[in-house]
């Protein structure tokens, strides 16, 4: 078996031209503290790579995480001159699901994560085919937080996988016929996240 080896010790520079972020990091960070990321660096340097997958296809790295010390370089001429347009760049070779999934877990261990746009890439993995077992294993989340955001990326993303014994259409007079069939989908959702998760247990048993 091959030795495992961190991408970490494999650091390259990689001028910043070739950098591209990605289109579905859920990670933000307000003004004051984009600030105190640029003093840092002005007086520290670049102390960690950002992480980035490399396109072939289009000859430019993906960034996976570290899009703010990106956006420093680009915003303050004195750090892309100093640094002579330069970044330190952590190489992973990871299909997009597992790169969004690495994404994800670099800003939940920081606590920084908006809820919108994870809720979107649960419905992007969701259509890559991953099960809501694989996205509480690899994102660290409980089936609560799946399902809340599922929520909001509205009813037919959210339950479109359960099997219904009768069909409903929630009529605006009747807002507790609705209500009762939503309550009925969410604990349809929770027998199938069961179900999905003894199955992934007996494969890797």
């Amino acid at each position: 078996m091959k030795k495992f080896k961190s991408p970490v010790y494999n650091v390259i520079a990689v001028p910043i031209e070739k950098i591209k972020p990605n289109t579905y990091n859920p990670n933000t960070v307000a003004p004051p503290e984009m600030k105190l990321l640029y003093d840092s660096i002005r007086a520290d340097g670049y102390t960690m790579p950002i992480v980035c997958y490399y396109s072939r296809e289009d000859d430019n790295y993906i960034i996976v995480d570290g899009f703010h010390r990106y956006r420093v370089m680009l915003d303050y001429p004195d750090i892309y001159e100093r640094e002579e347009g330069m970044l330190p760049v952590s190489v992973i070779d990871k299909p997009l699901d597992q790169r969004m999934a690495s994404t994800i877990r670099h800003n939940r261990a920081r606590g920084s994560h908006k809820v919108d746009l994870m809720s979107n890439i649960v419905k992007e993995l969701h259509e890559l085919g991953r099960s809501d077992a694989w996205i509480s294993k690899h994102l660290g989340m409980d089936r609560d937080e799946i399902l809340r955001l599922k929520q909001i990326t509205g009813l037919a993303a959210l339950f479109k996988d359960v099997k219904f014994g009768k069909a409903w259409q929630p009529a605006e007079e009747d807002m507790d016929e609705a209500a009762a069939a939503f309550e009925y989908a969410a604990d349809e959702y929770e027998e199938d996240m069961d179900e999905e998760e003894d199955g992934e247990q007996k494969q890797n048993s």
